[in-house]
């Protein structure tokens, strides 16, 4: 019968001690979630993310201002304005820039 007691004893011991730590960490937990409530966490530098600027794309402007100058100089070929040689000199001009 004592060691039934002593077994009965260290059982009540246990759970108090349980009951006790569990009590305290809803306390304290309870209390991180008021303060988060009043005080919003601020943005720190790992929760940022990262924003991205598209670049300007240089190269196809640049594509697009020699296709522009091309379909005029062809105009002007059409128009009798410019000799077969001087649209080809002008054309390897514009394609070499």
């Amino acid at each position: 019968m004592p060691g039934l007691l002593r077994g009965i004893a260290r059982t009540a011991v246990v759970a108090g001690t349980a009951t006790a730590v569990s009590n305290r960490v809803s306390r304290r937990q309870a209390g991180r979630w008021a303060q988060q409530e009043a005080y919003p966490p601020q943005p720190t530098y790992q929760q940022a993310q990262p924003v991205y600027v598209a670049q300007p794309d240089d190269q196809g402007d640049e594509m697009d201002a020699r296709l522009d100058q091309l379909r005029k100089l062809s105009d002007l070929k059409a128009q009798g304005v410019l000799t077969e040689e001087e649209f080809q000199q002008q054309k390897q001009r514009i394609l070499n820039q």
